[in-house]
């Protein structure tokens, strides 16, 4: 399962003229942390080329509940589902700080991808990444415990947004802990719990929308659902008949 698009973004990804071109097409916006950009089932067909910032894709479940189902950063386009297909949003995009973004209008994004070949087979495969991660996290709701989903988050956000520090690695994008719920399909109360097992275990620390990961080893562990780490101390541990014990992640 994944929050993150593929390793190379849409703009990125695009030559350098066709990008030009791109952005040409539309006009420039800002937005306020916490403020819309895309509203699901809005009937709206603009596209969002975004330059700068971080924005969350979510949806509102049957008993009114948030689901997160991505993240998009800059490089990334952001409402291309509505203008290729001309139907309502199918989810809301919400600025997680501030956002600088370019618009396109539905029309003129249509006509950049039928003038570009190129650009088309990007945003197919763009959708084809989208809806194979949409599968593996359908799997992942229904087989994983809430530790093991949260440990997978945790570390695919340190390693797509996260900063080496003395104390581990710090966790930039402000996600408070109904994000992570949110991000993971379960209670705020239950991803606080596996949360508390991981600091009780110096796994990770957290503080005000902060997360730092500290043993990053185990929490891999975790996330690919292995209770304990491999036996076999390693050289220079101290540890075996009468050494310290090695440490084990909080059980599952």
């Amino acid at each position: 399962m994944s929050l993150f698009g593929q390793d190379r973004s849409f703009l990125d990804a695009l030559p350098p003229a066709d990008r030009t071109a791109l952005l040409a097409e539309g006009r420039p916006r800002a937005y306020e942390p916490g403020e819309v950009l895309i509203r699901e089932r809005d009937t709206s067909a603009h596209v969002l080329a975004l330059l700068s910032g971080w924005c969350v894709v979510s949806v509102e479940t049957e008993r009114g509940a948030r689901l997160i189902l991505a993240l998009r950063g800059a490089g990334e386009v952001v409402g291309d589902l509505a203008a290729v297909d001309q139907r309502p949003r199918s989810a809301t995009v919400t600025a997680l700080g501030r956002v600088e973004a370019v618009a396109v209008s539905g029309d003129r994004f249509r006509r950049f991808l039928a003038a570009r070949p190129h650009a088309t087979a990007l945003i197919l495969r763009q959708l084809s990444t989208r809806l194979r991660s949409a599968d593996v996290e359908r799997r992942s709701l229904a087989s994983e415990t809430v530790l093991r989903r949260l440990a997978a988050r945790l570390v695919e956000l340190a390693q797509r947004a996260g900063r080496r520090a003395d104390a581990g690695t710090v966790l930039e994008l402000p996600l408070p802990q109904h994000d992570l719920a949110a991000a993971i399909g379960a209670t705020r109360e239950a991803v606080a719990k596996a949360l508390r097992l991981l600091r009780e275990q110096d796994v990770v620390r957290t503080a005000n929308r902060r997360v730092i990961v500290i043993d990053m080893p185990v929490l891999l562990l975790l996330a690919r659902g292995r209770e304990r780490p491999p036996a076999g101390p390693g050289p220079g541990s101290g540890a075996g008949p009468g050494g310290p014990a090695e440490k084990s992640p909080p059980g599952v």
